[in-house]
Parts: structure tokens; sequence; C-alpha cells
């Protein structure tokens, strides 16, 4: 219900958009008279407003947003409703969006990563997956269903600057593995490491068993997002202009 009646949001910000901000040149006029620039990005009932503006330009806005939804028996939620830079970053359907200055350069970008909530939510579903009540498993058993979890997530997030975080997320894994393997195999005299990786892995320190090899988020390929913006339709797209009957 509560995606329904968003759409009256969207269509509020496309009439402001529309009337006010059509094109470069009123855009850059307005900056010029003091004004800001805004557009909504909505996905279900999470929703963010970007201002080319002042803080108090993003402050009026606010108002805006809570006028606009109070007659639809709705509100903002005040935990999860906030002002912020864009060098102070946010986060956005599990994404943290953030501008920072390039390593190594002057040059400043926006960066898309996976938030900190995210990668916390899946090195816990691998703990989850490795405590010591799932010993009872076969080992090429709980490399298949860690595989999964890792390549599902990955996929999600493979648009962003994400092969860093990848990397540590399969570490994480690596390590949990590295753990159950050696209690669930240790027998009476215990499995040193030499034996570990001697018995259950198949390239360097790459587990396997079974044919089943550990491949974790790392074997997604990150493919950055490229910047589409009006190429991408909406429901406010106007319609092509019919071809002429012949």
């Amino acid at each position: 219900m509560a995606n329904i009646a968003l759409s009256a949001l969207d269509d509020h910000f496309d009439q402001q958009w529309k009337q006010h901000m059509p094109t470069e040149y009123q855009r850059a006029r307005r900056r010029r008279n003091g004004k800001a620039n805004y557009k909504i990005i909505r996905y279900a009932d999470d929703f963010v407003i970007m201002v080319s503006g002042d803080r108090h330009h993003a402050e009026e806005l606010r108002e805006e947003v809570a006028a606009v939804l109070a007659p639809l028996g709705l509100r903002l939620s005040p935990e999860k409703t906030a002002v912020v830079h864009i060098d102070e970053g946010f986060d956005f359907l599990g994404f943290n969006i953030r501008r920072q200055r390039k390593r190594g350069t002057q040059k400043w970008y926006v960066y898309t990563r996976p938030s900190k909530k995210a990668i916390q939510s899946i090195k816990d579903k691998v703990s989850e997956k490795t405590y010591r009540s799932t010993r009872h498993q076969d080992l090429d058993e709980l490399l298949r269903s860690l595989n999964m979890s890792l390549a599902g997530w990955a996929n999600y997030f493979r648009h962003g600057t994400s092969k860093a975080t990848f990397s540590a997320v399969d570490y994480h894994a690596w390590y949990r593995l590295m753990r159950w393997i050696r209690a669930k195999y240790k027998g009476r005299t215990g499995l040193s490491m030499k034996q570990m990786r001697r018995r259950f892995c198949d390239a360097g320190w790459r587990f396997a068993c079974n044919g089943v090899v550990f491949t974790g988020a790392s074997s997604v390929k990150v493919t950055r997002y490229r910047y589409r913006g009006g190429n991408i339709p909406t429901p406010w797209t106007p319609e092509p202009p019919a071809a002429p009957s012949g």
C-alpha cells in the first residue's frame, strides 16, 4: 500500500522537474538565483532526494516531502531520514554512496560500495553456516552452500566498487572454513595446517572436496555501472510519436 501511495511523491517531484528544471539553462539560472535543483530516486518505499544546493534547501525539501505524505496517512521515519552531504555519504538499498578523492590524484568521484550493514550481514550468514552445529555436513556440501550464498550476494553488488570488499568477505569465509575443517577432522592428534592443506586444498590454499572448490564472492566479475540517465524508461517517459500510417 505504501508503495502505491508513494507514487504521489513521484508525481509531485516529476511535475516540479518538468516545470522548473527541465533544461540545463533553467537549472543554471536557478542556481544563480540561489535556488536548488533536485530529483527523487525511489525504489518501493525507499527513496532519496538528490539536491544541488545548500543544506537549508534540503531541509526545506524534507518538510515538503512530509507535507505531501501527510494526506496519504504516511510520515517520514525520524530514524531513517537524514540530511547529509555527498562527501559524508549515505546508505541506499544496501549500497554506501559517497564522494571521495581518488587516491594519488586531486580528482573527486562518487563511489558506490556495499554498505557496512550489508557486509556484516553476509559475514554473519557465513558464520552461521560454519557454526559447530553444522559439522555433521560433508565438506563438499558446505562448500556448495557457501558458494551459492556468496555468489548471490556478490551478484547484487557487482556494479559497485566492490572488488576489495569481495576479497575481504572471502577471507572471512576462508578463515571460518579453516576452523570448521580443523575442528571436524582433528582426530586424536589434531590436524596441522600442513595436513589440512594436503588433504583439503587443490591449488595453493583453495579448499576443495569431491570436485567442489571454494570460489566465494570473488568469482563474480565486477562490472562498473555506467550512467544512463534519461535513457532509462520510467512511467513519465514521453511516448514516441506514432509512425504515420501508409
